[in-house]
């Protein structure tokens, strides 16, 4: 069984060696320790922001204290102890079908400073993550990226997507349904608990989802230190006639040089159910003084669209959003159930070796999936990029073959897509 913290693995001896061939020193840095405030700037540098202030070094500290923290220092630097790269990683937990879940080695604040690019560094760091995630037993990676041109040469590739959406509410003539319940305003020092509250119950309904963390609702509800605009969060919850809370509305207003136009920024809207989803919208939409609405990491095909009168008057952007890497193909799609029956060989190519070789994949009636390793010459052929953004369904084989990244009989595509098409649209709908 994979162990549920990571924090105390040892690092990888290749990358160790690789960084230390080229003078620089890999090693765990300790939340506790005097080193995180160089670690945390470090971190903060690479992601473009500010100093960290004594206070967030604190918040920080208690946040990422149950995370793997690695950093890569170069010791004959004007800042021997300031990691010139950083890495962290965590366990956390990935919904693979509506009610089944899987362990994830999560891995964020990936950073190399400029003045140390092109050694190498973000190979070592990335391999290290894999092969110690492989070697405790995890079999899958993740994360989500800033940059979509950096992760895919380490088999990292896009299985969930998400659109960022604008309404011009001018034109935006609510026609979706009335929901029953009501609607209040609520305090923001109330957000973490209230968010958390409604989240998990989402997430582990939805495919591509993980679950939240108290730092995250705090950032949401502005109340981190030193967080932008935090007084300006509102934030209002949805309850249905029984009294049960089913939804989280949390957003800012921009002002604009137009004063009946001014913008309402969506930070989160998590609505669980139906009811709940049109309330919070329709409020968002019918807000007093705003001439639009904006939202991030809404799903692929956002239901709004069909709440107003004038579909045109929703744009939304999609892109990818959530990166999973195959470790171990049998204990990969294992994990999820399917929607029909299957039995192909897939030949994976890894140039990692981890999920290297031909593996017969049986689906029966029932949903569930063995995989075993053969010998024989496999059906379809897929670099491992390919075979983890179809692990939940959020693309087709016969479109990844259009673009060369599967190859095999159109008989055997088609048979895939019936077999991993999800029961619910793929959605990572928070950053980590």
């Amino acid at each position: 069984m994979a162990p549920s913290h990571t924090s105390t693995l040892p690092l990888d001896a290749e990358s160790s060696a690789a960084l230390a061939r080229t003078g620089l020193e890999y090693a765990l840095v300790d939340a506790d320790g005097d080193g995180f405030p160089s670690f945390l700037t470090s971190v903060t540098r690479g992601f473009l922001g500010e100093e960290p202030t004594p206070e967030q070094i604190e918040t920080a500290r208690t946040a990422l204290r149950t995370r793997r923290l690695t950093g890569v220092f170069d010791r004959a630097g004007e800042q021997p102890d300031a990691p010139v790269a950083t890495i962290d990683s965590w366990v956390s937990e990935l919904t693979v079908s509506p009610g089944r879940t899987t362990p994830l080695w999560s891995i964020s604040a990936v950073t190399v400073a400029p003045t140390h690019r092109r050694r190498g560094i973000a190979t070592a760091m990335l391999t290290g993550e894999l092969r110690t995630a492989a070697a405790a037993g995890y079999a899958l990676a993740g994360l989500t990226v800033t940059e979509a041109t950096i992760y895919g040469r380490w088999g990292f590739s896009p299985a969930a997507w998400a659109s960022s959406v604008a309404v011009d509410t001018r034109r935006a003539r609510w026609t979706g349904p009335t929901a029953p319940g009501r609607l209040d305003f609520v305090p923001r020092e109330s957000l973490p608990e209230r968010l958390s509250a409604v989240h998990e119950r989402l997430r582990v309904r939805r495919p591509g989802a993980v679950p939240g963390w108290d730092s995250r609702w705090r950032g949401i509800a502005g109340l981190i230190p030193e967080a932008p605009d935090a007084k300006k969060v509102r934030a209002v919850a949805y309850r249905d006639p029984a009294g049960v809370e089913r939804g989280i509305l949390v957003y800012t207003i921009a002002e604009r040089e137009e004063y009946t136009a001014h913008e309402l920024q969506v930070r989160a809207l998590f609505a669980d159910g139906d009811e709940a989803l049109a309330a919070l919208w329709r409020f968002a939409l019918e807000h007093d003084l705003v001439g639009k609405v904006t939202a991030e990491l809404q799903p692929a095909v956002p239901p709004v669209q069909w709440m107003v009168s004038d579909r045109r008057a929703v744009t939304a952007t999609l892109t990818d959003h959530h990166w999973l890497r195959v470790l171990d193909v049998p204990g990969a799609l294992a994990s999820r159930s399917y929607a029909g029956e299957l039995d192909l060989v897939f030949g994976i190519d890894d140039a990692l070796g981890f999920a290297h070789g031909s593996w017969r994949v049986r689906i029966d009636a029932a949903g569930d999936a063995s995989v075993a390793r053969e010998e024989t010459e496999p059906d379809v052929r897929m670099p491992v990029g390919s075979l983890a953004s179809l692990l939940l369904g959020g693309v087709r084989a016969t479109e990844l073959a259009a673009a060369g990244l599967v190859q095999g009989a159109a008989e055997h595509l088609g048979a895939i897509d019936g077999a991993f098409a999800p029961a619910a649209a793929p959605l990572l709908d928070i950053w980590y």
